[in-house]
């Protein structure tokens, strides 16, 4: 399993943008499948955006659609989440997880990397 380290979170203000890194060692993250999750005080965790292998598969929440683009540099063993036009609601603790080849669950998780948007 790879060991995932986010970075790239922060205190910014409504209409703000943020760049989340996620770096992998310990393996080729391009065997896995990478995704950003988040959980917000007193809130279930909840999907944000994911990537496939190769990045050209991408799929969203509903509610960042248009603002959030998912991406990933397979030879800096590194994945992203772009965040734009940030609204105070997408404060929360940014997670993210991988899932080996066809696996169906993320079973590698990182310590998350916190986002505060304020109004």
């Amino acid at each position: 399993q790879v060991h995932l380290v986010e970075s790239g979170g922060g205190l910014v203000q409504a209409g703000s943008s943020l760049r989340l890194s996620c770096t992998a060692s310990g393996g080729a993250i391009s065997m896995y499948r990478i995704a950003w999750f988040r959980q917000a005080p007193a809130a279930e965790r909840e999907f944000v955006a994911q990537i496939n292998w190769t990045g050209g598969y991408r799929h969203y929440l509903d509610s960042v659609k248009g603002r959030f683009i998912i991406s990933r540099d397979n030879t800096k063993n590194t994945a992203y989440l772009e965040m734009n036009s940030l609204k105070p609601e997408d404060t929360a603790l940014y997670f993210c997880a991988a899932a080996y080849l066809g696996a169906p669950q993320y079973d590698c998780w990182g310590q998350g990397t916190q986002v505060t948007v304020s109004s």
